[in-house]
Parts: C-alpha cells; sequence; structure tokens
C-alpha cells in the first residue's frame, strides 16, 4: 500500500512540475505605471558629479560636473508584437543627474507585457518649431529647460555634458559639450537626434498591471561619449557645440544606453 501511494504522489508531482506557467490575464483597457530608470555610469563606476575622477580611451583624466539631456517620443512593444505610442504632450523628460527623481520618467500604459522600448535623445523637430506656447514643462526655455535651450539658434539643447580635465586647454582645465540640431527649419542643419531600441527579451521583460508598476532598469554609460566610433580626445575637443564635429559626439552617446534589468 506504501508502494502504491508513493507512486501515485511522485506521478502527482511529475505532472504538476510538467504544467506550463499560467500566463498573467491583463485588461487591455486598463492602464498601468512603467518607470524607466536612466542610472547613469561611467564605465563599471557609478558617476559622481564634481567628485569621481574617470579615464578615456586617450588616457585623459576627467570629471564631470553636470550631465543632462533630454528623452521623448516613448514607443513600447508587447509581447504579441503591438505597439503602444505614448501621446506627444507626455512624452519629455529632462534627465539631469543632480536632480534623481528626474532620471526616473514615470509612464502610464496599457496593461501587457512589453518586450521592446523605443525613444528619442532629444526633442524632435516638430517640437522644436512649435509656438513656445505649446513648449510647457520640461520643455519651458525660462522655465525647466533653462540652460537647454538656444535662443539664437531657436533649438534646444538634446545633450550637455561639462566638466574638468587637466587635457583641456581652455581657461579653467574645463570641456563642454552641448550638443543640439534637429535638421534646420529654414536653414538645413546637422540631424542629431538619435533614436534608441532596446530589447528587453534577455534581461527580463516588463508586464504591466493596473495595481502592479514595472521599472525598466537602464544603464546610461557616459564613458562611451568619449570611447566610441570615434575617439574624442579632451585636448583635442574640448568644446563642442554646433559645430560638424557635433555629428561624432551624437554618434557615440546613441550607444551609451543599454538594458540591465527590470522589476516587476
Amino acid at each position: 500500500m506504501k508502494k502504491i501511494l508513493f507512486l501515485f504522489s511522485a506521478l502527482t508531482l511529475i505532472i504538476t512540475s510538467c504544467k506550463k506557467e499560467v500566463a498573467p490575464e491583463y485588461n487591455t483597457s486598463a492602464t498601468g505605471q512603467l518607470s524607466i530608470e536612466f542610472d547613469n555610469v561611467v564605465g563599471n563606476q557609478d558617476l559622481q558629479l564634481n567628485t569621481g575622477t574617470y579615464t578615456n580611451a586617450s588616457n585623459e583624466s576627467f570629471k564631470v560636473t553636470l550631465l543632462k539631456y533630454f528623452v521623448s517620443n516613448f514607443v513600447l512593444t508587447k509581447s504579441d508584437g503591438t505597439t503602444v505610442t505614448i501621446p506627444q504632450d507626455s512624452c519629455y523628460f529632462l534627465i539631469d543627474e543632480s536632480i534623481p527623481n528626474s532620471t526616473i520618467p514615470k509612464l502610464k500604459v496599457p496593461e501587457g507585457e512589453y518586450t521592446k522600448l523605443s525613444f528619442v535623445v532629444g526633442v524632435d523637430s516638430l517640437r522644436n518649431t512649435m509656438d513656445i506656447s505649446k513648449r510647457t514643462g520640461v520643455l519651458d526655455p525660462a522655465g525647466t529647460a533653462a540652460g537647454m535651450y538656444w535662443s539664437w539658434n531657436s533649438g534646444y539643447i538634446f545633450f550637455k555634458m561639462e566638466g574638468t580635465s587637466p587635457a583641456s586647454t581652455q581657461n579653467g582645465n574645463i570641456f563642454q559639450y552641448h550638443i543640439g540640431l534637429f535638421g534646420g527649419y529654414t536653414t538645413p542643419t546637422i540631424n542629431n537626434l538619435k533614436t534608441i531600441t532596446l530589447d528587453l527579451t534577455a534581461r527580463g521583460t516588463a508586464k504591466i498591471k493596473n495595481n502592479k508598476p514595472a521599472n525598466i532598469h537602464l544603464l546610461v554609460d557616459v564613458l562611451k561619449v568619449f570611447n566610441g566610433t570615434t575617439n574624442i580626445s579632451i585636448a583635442k575637443n574640448a568644446v563642442v557645440m554646433v559645430s560638424p564635429f557635433s555629428a561624432n559626439i551624437a554618434n557615440n552617446y546613441a550607444n551609451m544606453f543599454s538594458h540591465n534589468h527590470t522589476e516587476n
């Protein structure tokens, strides 16, 4: 009798273990909260403004004193291949390393499992050329976006990194990278808008439920601003703004984003 009970228990265990995990049911008419954490680092070190000392591929030591960049136009792809585009008026964020809360934008999205994340580094041409009354919140040049807008060039600075380095020949050994340009309004310019697309399947998809938020944790490696397709030497290029060379920095920082993990 004991043998029969043992065999029955073993069989039950095998059947139970073979059952597939039940996929969560999603109510597509309901929404939940998705946060996206932009964790700024330098290589394998945390970015410490003003105090951390780092070395680039040109063997130049440097400190970062300021880091700000715009992210916008978020699009999320579900496991069934459909996409969710965040409404224009809710999709602009200014990441400022000196303001911790700014580095974790929050989005309202329909329930579902999301496998891909796409966003733009910068402010698109449409919003750049809209009437100033429609550029509010983080896009207000007289408010949050102060210092991130060229009034003389009618455009936003997409990415701003400043710091110091013994390699710089500028006064105070400073370096400044202010990167903008969206292709031009009346006169063509360089287009430094960059679209970033990240696959979430390897390190964890985002599973959004009405009562269960999720957080997509991204690493943003600013060392790649210097070390990339074009290695940037501070000694040779300590200040870069609207020159053609700005495209090299934009091409480099387009590769500084990676998906680290997702918290569901």
